[in-house]
């Protein structure tokens, strides 16, 4: 990866206080369309990692509540490390307008009965998913934000 700039690796997870959102990428396509990349931070680095049922369940959820509140997503991604999303779009948006779109998700998602999708046909982990545990998370973001 000699000269591979990877905007994650040049994060301090250190000093950041989650939860928080923050703008991490933008590239113009060659046809000059915009592609936008947030970082939806639900916990602290290092410190509290969502286990994966929280994190497949909100991933889930977040597919849809977040499209009904922000137009171009292209992708709502888990990360690795279990300790938020990453949120791709094309066209503008604000830190702001991301921030508002999520905290309309995750209101939705403390009024959910069940998790979309959540049967082997739609799924390829079905059996790995807690609307509780995903509950749980978004009444913290919810109240640190």
């Amino acid at each position: 990866m000699d000269g591979v700039v990877v905007e994650s690796f040049t994060l301090d997870h250190t000093k950041v206080k989650a939860p928080f959102v923050r703008s991490c990428g933008q590239i113009a396509t060659p046809k000059g369309d915009l592609i936008l990349k947030f970082d939806l931070r639900f916990t602290q680095p290092n410190v509290e990692i969502m286990p994966t049922n929280a994190v497949h369940a909100l991933e889930h959820l977040l597919a849809g509540f977040m499209r009904e509140e922000l137009d171009g997503i292209v992708d709502i991604s888990p990360m690795g490390c279990r300790t938020g999303f990453y949120l791709v779009k094309v066209g503008e948006a604000t830190v702001g307008q991301v921030k508002d779109a999520l905290v309309n998700a995750l209101k939705k998602v403390l009024q959910a009965s069940e998790v979309p999708a959540a049967n082997e046909v739609q799924c390829g982990n079905y059996r790995d998913l807690s609307l509780e545990e995903a509950q749980k998370y978004a009444r913290k973001v919810l109240a640190a934000l």
